[in-house]
């Protein structure tokens, strides 16, 4: 693997509940060998007092690969971040972004932006238990505390720490009376305040989020700020981490190259037990705008492939598909 410094510029996948799971991570994986993926966030508690191989395992050819954390608590934080850098986890990142009610009354996620002092301590902990990159995930702003400098004196207070990367959505996040899915909608967007931040504070490395669905608004942000997460539309639309290849002349793979590397990754999931569905349902945007795309998905959702047969019919239906369309366009139209 290369360097996290060497894949520049930066593509991460967002952390997603239950959506970035090991399953998706895995697939996403075959489409780019450079973007970042994380984990969904992880919180102190589920690793310090569950089953902490349950939520830190992952296949190594996921690397490179974040492990987002939820918490609050600057030595339980560490305990975990040291955790991580045994596990062999290349980065961890901290959640101050995420609005939902649940996270908010462990004191976890966006309410987090309210007390920066807390956040550096935070952060200052978990760098001196590890050696990896410890990355700070936020928001533009919370509530009524929405404006740009006072996110500006969040990121320099936790700067001060030595923190040199921000991942930055760059909605706020209005913490009464929105809802997570809300969040990512009704607050509007806010570009240039995440531009402005990387123009004020160059030696930062900067990283844009929110609503990026495109190759060509990548490219776009790339000229304002050093990288750029890409959340849902990563998930719908997988083949968009292909179409990012372009950014280090990466040729693009093929989509049933992928599903054949696929293949031997489920057979191998189902014999440990892994329901055939809890995969399948990571992989039903593969197709995504293309004919039989809409077949694909009713394939292999809601329980109708019970077998590895049947997502292999799916694959073969899908191509012949493809192939009768290909006939069609080729020919003459009265």
């Amino acid at each position: 693997m290369q360097s996290l410094q060497s894949l520049q510029p930066r593509i991460s996948v967002a952390p997603m509940m239950d959506w970035t799971t090991k399953d998706y991570r895995f697939f996403a994986r075959l489409f780019n060998p450079n973007v970042m993926l994380y984990t969904e966030m992880v919180t102190t508690g589920a690793i310090l007092f569950g089953d902490a191989k349950r939520h830190l395992d992952y296949s190594a050819q996921e690397h490179p690969i974040v492990l987002q954390l939820g918490g609050s608590n600057p030595q339980e934080l560490a305990t975990c971040t040291e955790m991580a850098e045994d596990w062999g986890y290349d980065e961890v990142n901290l959640n101050v972004g995420c609005p939902s009610d649940r996270v908010q009354n462990n004191k976890i996620g966006a309410c987090l932006m309210a007390e920066p002092d807390l956040v550096a301590e935070c952060i200052h902990t978990m760098q001196k238990a590890v050696n990896i990159p410890v990355t700070v995930k936020h928001r533009i702003g919370i509530d009524d505390m929405h404006s740009y400098e006072e996110m500006l004196h969040f990121v320099d207070t936790v700067a001060a720490t030595g923190c040199t990367h921000f991942v930055v959505h760059a909605r706020i996040a209005i913490l009464k009376g929105l809802s997570p899915k809300e969040n990512r909608e009704v607050p509007p967007l806010r570009y240039e305040d995440v531009y402005r931040l990387k123009q004020e504070r160059p030696h930062l490395t900067i990283e844009i989020n929110g609503g990026i669905k495109t190759f060509a608004e990548t490219q776009t942000h790339l000229q304002h700020v050093d990288g750029v997460m890409i959340g849902r539309e990563a998930y719908h639309n997988p083949y968009l981490l292909a179409e990012m290849g372009q950014l280090w002349n990466l040729e693009a793979p093929d989509r049933f190259e992928i599903m054949e590397q696929m293949l031997p990754y489920i057979e191998q999931r189902m014999a440990e037990g892994a329901p055939l569905s809890i995969i399948t349902r990571h992989i039903l945007g593969l197709f995504q705008n293309l004919p039989g795309a809409r077949k694909w998905r009713q394939a292999l959702s809601g329980g109708n492939a019970k077998t590895l047969a049947d997502v292999e019919q799916a694959i073969c239906n899908m191509q012949a598909a493809l192939i009768r369309t290909e006939e069609y366009l080729k020919e003459p139209q009265a």
